[in-house]
């Protein structure tokens, strides 16, 4: 059986624009015609997506399925791993978690995983015409080259030419390229048909000559990508948060050390509002949204909350009658109790919670992965009873309502089974939910944004977010560089 050609997107690090390319690249190669999948052997991250069988995987590589106009599936991203201290992750194998492991653990064990990393990639590459594969990191560490399950031994595997991407934004772009090719092997480094420097800013011509040192000591063809503020790209984790820009309502995100999903409120951003993440209780001043985000580790982070004082001024604002949410493990947080018979988080125990909604949660192995259909049951923050939306929940625990009234009601699939959701406060003015996306549907999105503008007296005219999320960064690969050119020297023509 002929297999797919597949073209990998590599970088000198970590967050220097890997999953942006090869997510502009799944949308090109849509609009040329080709059948064309995204592929990332590993993924580290707290930015999780749910396929429509309850598979769970990296959020980059979900956004790059959408751009490819396909649906996501497990084969996409079969090892994922979510850190829940730094020395220890929670790893997911085709989208369904294992179990947690040491993180010396996991990288000693990393070879054991190869069979699931190739089988999914030829599945694959049997269903499409083209595969983009990204990379994780960076090719070039040298410590890690046994054990590698992400980078060259994938290219090799799948005999893919490699494009070399560099930030020219942090600096060092010389030694970010030309230091990487040096450290790789001769077959690796044979591999490699193209450098992309990424994120620059201002006067491309006054980078001429940059782009002559990096081909005459590479001998390889160099392009440069301009820096844009948003392509509409999901986040693929929380390395680097944005900054407030919105004119709109202002909303702050507690952004404690193990927020997960924090993708959540890109599209509130991108409507105008001003999304603050917040770390300290200072820095929360009077916002009209207070947000407490998913958590991968929800009793530590709420320690972690609690350490800094942001648990009293949560509970101050919330007093004054400012709205308040939390999503997933924010629901959680916001509770009377957080309880952990089993040590899923550590030692077993229990943990008091914010008292803002009447609902406990026990803490549960089992972890449920379910894209859903809701509608709103209770009113709150501007959202009227029956409206509908789409999202998805990732979490553990149960929690149940002490006389509170719930959210909403869900269908989840596959199968529709029925379930209740989430609470809502007795003055509307807190609610918490499982369901993660709510902001991605535009009804929900700009009544909640309208409701917060009219309570302090203020008008604001959302804006209106594109029909086709994708198109933009498609535009931006085609108008920077000759596209053509870079994929026919990855032996991708037609």
């Amino acid at each position: 059986m002929r297999l797919a050609r597949c073209v990998m997107v590599q970088g000198t690090a970590s967050s220097v624009g890997k999953s942006v390319v090869a997510t502009a690249l799944c949308r090109v190669l849509a609009d040329d015609g080709w059948r064309v999948a995204p592929f990332k052997a590993q993924n580290m991250s707290l930015n999780a997506a749910v396929t429509s069988d309850g598979a769970e995987i990296g959020r980059a590589q979900a956004a790059q399925a959408e751009a490819a106009r396909i649906a996501p599936r497990a084969e996409m991203n079969p090892v994922l791993l979510k850190p829940e201290r730094d020395d220890r992750s929670q790893l997911v194998v085709l989208g369904r978690a294992t179990g947690s492991a040491a993180t010396r653990d996991h990288w000693r064990g990393r070879p054991r995983l190869w069979p699931v990393v190739r089988s999914s990639l030829r599945a694959l590459r049997r269903e499409y015409e083209v595969v983009v594969i990204e990379g994780a990191g960076s090719p070039a560490e040298l410590n890690l080259r046994r054990s590698d399950i992400a980078n060259m031994r994938v290219a090799a595997e799948a005999r893919a030419p490699v494009v070399l991407v560099g930030d020219i934004e942090r600096g060092g772009i010389f030694a970010q390229l030309l230091g990487t090719l040096e450290l790789l092997t001769p077959a690796e480094r044979a591999r490699v048909r193209a450098l992309l420097v990424n994120k620059f800013r201002g006067d491309r011509s006054l980078f001429d000559r940059g782009v002559r040192i990096l081909r005459e000591r590479s001998g390889l063809p160099v392009h440069v990508l301009p820096y844009v503020e948003d392509l509409g790209v999901p986040a693929e984790d929380r390395a680097a948060l944005p900054s407030a820009t919105g004119e709109g309502p202002e909303i702050a995100v507690v952004a404690y050390p193990h927020m997960s999903n924090n993708d959540d409120f890109e599209p509130l951003a991108a409507a105008g509002a001003r999304v603050r993440y917040v770390r300290r209780a200072t820095e929360m001043r009077e916002p009209d949204l207070v947000v407490l985000p998913g958590s991968k580790t929800t009793r530590s982070d709420l320690a972690w909350l609690r350490a800094r004082g942001l648990d009293a001024r949560i509970a101050a604002l919330a007093a004054r009658g400012t709205p308040t949410l939390g999503v997933c493990g924010g629901l959680q947080m916001l509770g009377r109790e957080l309880r952990d018979p089993e040590g899923v988080e550590g030692a077993p125990g229990s943990d008091a919670g914010l008292g803002l909604l009447r609902v406990r949660t026990t803490l549960e192995r089992r972890k449920r992965t379910f894209r859903v259909r809701g509608r709103i049951r209770a009113p709150c923050l501007g959202l009227a009873v029956g409206l509908p939306f789409d999202a998805y929940e990732i979490h553990v625990g149960s929690t149940r309502r002490d006389g509170a009234r719930p959210f909403a009601q869900l269908a989840r699939a596959p199968g529709g089974q029925r379930v209740i959701d989430g609470a809502v406060s007795e003055d509307a003015a807190v609610m918490g939910t499982y369901a993660h996306g709510l902001f991605a549907n535009d009804r929900l999105r700009t009544a909640l944004l309208a409701f917060l503008a009219r309570r302090r007296g203020r008008a604001f005219a959302p804006r209106s977010l594109p029909a086709d999320p994708y198109a933009a960064v498609g535009d931006w690969l085609r108008a920077s560089i000759d596209v053509p050119t870079l994929l026919a020297a990855c032996g991708i023509a037609r």
